[in-house]
């Protein structure tokens, strides 16, 4: 079996990484990997495809630089067509418009899977999630939270959506060097990773950083990139903590500076999964975040992390702060999280189930 993913590219966040992880492991399973990429040109697209040529997986690119182009349809067609797929598997929104008409054009089995509980997919985008969903075979929703999100929130209906966790066995490659981060011998390390955006709650974690520093050298790393970059520099300046936030942008080497943290922080206002908690947990880093969407599926409360509300900076200082000053509590909620991923979240697990899924084709 031949199965086709399409993903619009534009660096490489957890959606991504999901691809990277399960493509390879599908052909275990009897499923010859393929991939057709819809290329941001704006983006940082070298490191996604040189690991696909690492991997020995096929793929053709097509530039994608705006959101709306009916001629993408047909030249997806025929790259699609060049690969001989058996099915089609879309990932996020782009793909998921123009691979709905691809896969009919080329009369095979349509997949989803969707990555986010996003809040315009309650919007009248919910009207075009129905509509793809009717052509789909299946749609994959990547937790049980993200599952009850389409089917009672956007309206798909149940017997079309499953569930697969992400998988994940280590924490991510180096890909290249990392970037200079100044931090002071001694300093307690606090480590973000994620886009700067609203979603991540970043401002939150920059909100709580005066209270953790009241009793801890502490500095908040954030690895990503954003719109927010100034607005949470400036944040960070008005608080008083400017010299203690550090957004250095992407890292070739993610597991280096999860080794070097001593918490992992996700205050995130609404997450699909967060592969990066299943990262800093098989790194062994102790994790504080938000109790939002499918992040109690992945932190457990008490045991492989603490759990906060949204936009509560006071909970996220205690939280961290409970972490930072009892090494004994963090060792043991780091070593739970880390059982926790290699028990739950395979990349065996995740590939078998997937397809099964292709098997019901």
């Amino acid at each position: 079996m031949r199965a086709l993913h399409v993903h619009r590219i534009a660096g490489v966040g957890g959606s991504e990484r999901h691809l990277l992880t399960l493509l390879p492991a599908l052909r275990a399973h009897g499923v010859e990997p393929l991939f057709v990429g819809l290329d941001d040109p704006e983006g940082d697209l070298d490191p996604f495809y040189r690991s696909l040529d690492e991997a020995g997986i096929a793929y053709r690119r097509l530039a994608c630089p705006r959101d709306v182009d009916p001629l993408l349809v047909p030249r997806l067609v025929r790259a699609a067509r060049s690969l001989r797929p058996d099915l089609l598997h879309s990932h996020l929104v782009h793909a998921d418009v123009y691979g709905a008409a691809a896969a009919e054009a080329l009369r095979v089995p349509l997949y989803s899977t969707k990555h986010n509980d996003d809040p315009f997919r309650i919007g009248l985008f919910r009207h075009v999630e129905r509509v793809l969903t009717l052509r789909a075979h299946r749609v994959v929703a990547i937790t049980t939270a993200l599952e009850r999100f389409l089917v009672e929130r956007v309206g798909l209906p149940e017997r079309k959506v499953t569930v697969v966790h992400y998988g994940l066995d280590e924490p991510p490659r180096p890909w290249g060097p990392n970037p200079e981060v100044p931090l002071p011998r001694g300093a307690r390390v606090l480590l973000g990773i994620g886009r700067l955006v609203e979603q991540k709650g970043l401002d939150v974690a920059i909100d709580a950083l005066p209270e953790v520093r009241r009793s801890h050298d502490a500095h908040l790393v954030v690895l990503g990139e954003g719109p927010l970059r100034q607005a949470l520099l400036e944040r960070a300046r008005v608080r008083g903590v400017a010299d203690a936030v550090h957004l250095p942008g992407r890292a070739g080497d993610v597991a280096a500076l999860l080794r070097r943290a001593d918490v992992f922080v996700h205050p995130s206002r609404w997450e699909g999964f967060g592969l990066v908690l299943l990262e800093a947990m098989l790194a062994g880093v102790p994790i504080v975040a938000t109790r939002v969407s499918a992040i109690p599926e992945i932190v457990v409360d008490g045991s492989t992390g603490m759990l906060v509300p949204p936009d509560d900076a006071v909970a996220l200082a205690k939280a961290v702060d409970a972490l930072l000053a009892n090494a004994s509590r963090a060792a043991s909620s780091a070593e739970a999280g880390r059982e926790r991923a290699r028990s739950k979240f395979s990349v065996e697990r995740m590939a078998r189930r997937t397809a099964e899924i292709y098997g019901t084709t």
